[in-house]
């Protein structure tokens, strides 16, 4: 069986009944990956809706383009940070599985995985940008520190640093991924049951080397700006990090705000500035059945708000 065989879409049918709200509407997969929510968006549209992807992956891409025969469809090779390029007000709807694919994790040679032993890339695109290889061989202690300690949570950051630093002036570098995983677990004393020690490591430099924090804020300002009144926003995070960020962003904009230097005034007195621009209306995990069909599931968090037709 081929990886792509392999890959689960998580939260398949509660994101996709989340989404789709007008079925002559215009959508944004903004992660494409192997095509699930794609496909189950098309399967809800009518001839007349549209449905736009984006995906930095160019494998994900050739995957799009040799099997999603619909004139509906269209994709692009961008992060999803370029809808920023889309007009004001022109899409219905928008959805970000923030997850990294099993043929991703499951592909030895694209580096993403401690348990597969392949050169250490861990790039979303490979036709750009340094590999977590090359920024390791040059970059100083401390910024690595940082990464690991920010971006993974991981409390030995420091010594993992140290170590790989270390390792790095002895011939030939780190540019395997098993040699990266060995020397975490050598700096790493303790870790939770169950789970590699290598696990943060991995998951903060390639949130670092394919600026991944940075992309999910652009493109959840951007939603601001292109969706429609009543257009929705689903996004599915896998970590912390990335929920906090879209937790906070949905919350912040969901608040009326008032100016409170100025005297208090009904509230159909006040102005646009003062609406709330989205509206909370989800907060979803996978089901007890989802997670034991497919493990990957288990730490995904949807959450979805509508855009409010009167916010300024």
């Amino acid at each position: 069986m081929g990886t792509e065989n392999k890959h689960l879409t998580v939260m398949l049918q509660e994101a996709v009944d989340a989404l789709v709200h007008d079925a002559r509407g215009s959508y944004v997969d903004g992660t494409f990956g192997r095509g699930g929510h794609s496909r189950a968006v098309l399967g809800r549209l009518a001839p007349e809706g549209r449905l736009l992807a984006f995906d930095k992956d160019t494998q994900a891409v050739a995957h799009a383009q040799a099997t999603m025969d619909d004139s509906r469809f269209s994709i692009r090779h961008a992060s999803f940070a370029e809808m920023a390029e889309l007009p004001d007000a022109s899409v219905d709807g928008i959805l970000l599985d923030l997850g990294v694919s099993s043929p991703q994790i499951d592909t030895p040679d694209r580096g993403f995985s401690f348990r597969h032993d392949g050169p250490l890339d861990m790039r979303m695109d490979t036709t750009r940008g340094q590999s977590v290889a090359q920024w390791l061989a040059t970059a100083e202690q401390a910024e690595i520190v940082e990464v690991i300690r920010d971006y993974g949570e991981e409390r030995f950051a420091a010594p993992i640093a140290k170590a790989i630093v270390a390792r790095r002036q002895e011939p030939g570098g780190i540019t395997r991924t098993s040699e990266l995983a060995q020397l975490v677990a050598g700096a790493v004393k303790t870790r939770e049951p169950g789970q590699d020690p290598a696990t943060r490591t991995f998951q903060a430099l390639r949130i670092f080397i394919n600026a991944e924090l940075e992309e999910l804020r652009q493109a959840l300002d951007t939603s601001l700006r292109i969706l429609r009144p009543a257009g929705t926003l689903v996004i599915i995070s896998f970590h912390s990090l990335e929920d906090r960020i879209v937790k906070q962003f949905m919350v912040q904009h969901s608040k009326t705000v008032f100016d409170r230097r100025q005297p208090a005034l009904p509230q159909h007195l006040l102005g646009n500035d003062a609406v709330c621009k989205l509206r909370q209306v989800r907060r979803m995990r996978p089901s007890a059945h989802e997670v034991a069909a497919n493990p990957r599931a288990r730490s995904a968090v949807l959450r979805a708000a509508v855009r409010n037709g009167d916010a300024a």
